[in-house]
């Protein structure tokens, strides 16, 4: 009998017979754990899935760039945020005259890497760009160009020049002209001072920061 007494406390009563108090404190207990480890499942995955989506827009469709100085005023501020469009250049598009571009400047404006300008195009392969006319304007292929967003007050530039871009390159100028170091300040680097089209990172297409600076470009 005491054997048989043991034996009956050490095994589990079938469900059926369980005490009703025993039953309920088993059936919420293990529902509730179950939930908090599949709603921690749940958030980690969301994070990691955020993650992966910025990481995949940053490296590959859109990127922010902080304009590090004040070449390209009044069009850029030093400090704004600009959002790079990464993939406008990719399908067969190729950068146009008066595009606002971030571009790496390695072995064309800088000796070293890892260094990102943002400039204007005024020229691309095949044009020949000229300062200046009579009336101290620009001139691509002949022709004067207007030029809304040259910093008040500038002159379209200073340095007289006379270049034919070459295929695949193009001539970059900030539109702050005074106090811009670009393309007519590496006329005698190589490449003339022109920049290679596969060096552009993108076309800035909004500034994006400052809330009050919001600006769309195209």
């Amino acid at each position: 009998m005491d054997s048989e007494a043991v034996a009956t406390e050490r095994d589990p009563l079938p469900a059926d017979e369980a005490d009703p108090q025993e039953r309920s404190r088993f059936a919420v207990r293990w529902p509730r754990a179950a939930g908090w480890w599949d709603e921690w499942r749940r958030t980690v995955l969301l994070a990691v899935g955020c993650t992966a989506a910025l990481l995949l827009v940053s490296n590959f469709v859109v990127e922010p760039f902080e304009v590090p100085s004040g070449s390209m005023e009044s069009t850029l501020r030093v400090g704004d945020r600009v959002l790079v469009d990464k993939l406008a250049y990719r399908f067969g598009g190729t950068p146009r005259r008066g595009d606002v571009i971030v571009f790496d400047g390695k072995d064309s404006f800088s000796t070293s890497g890892g260094t990102d300008y943002v400039k204007r195009v005024i020229g691309v392969g095949g044009d020949r760009v000229t300062c200046c006319d009579k009336q101290g304007r620009l001139m691509v292929n002949g022709h004067p160009i207007d030029e809304p967003y040259v910093h008040p007050g500038d002159q379209p530039s200073q340095v007289p020049f006379d270049i034919e871009v070459p295929q695949g390159r193009l001539w970059v100028m900030g539109d702050h002209r005074d106090d811009s170091r670009d393309s007519r300040d590496h006329l005698g680097d190589p490449g003339g001072g022109t920049v290679p089209v596969g060096k552009v990172i993108g076309r800035a297409d909004w500034i994006a920061w400052p809330v009050g600076h919001w600006t769309r470009f195209t």
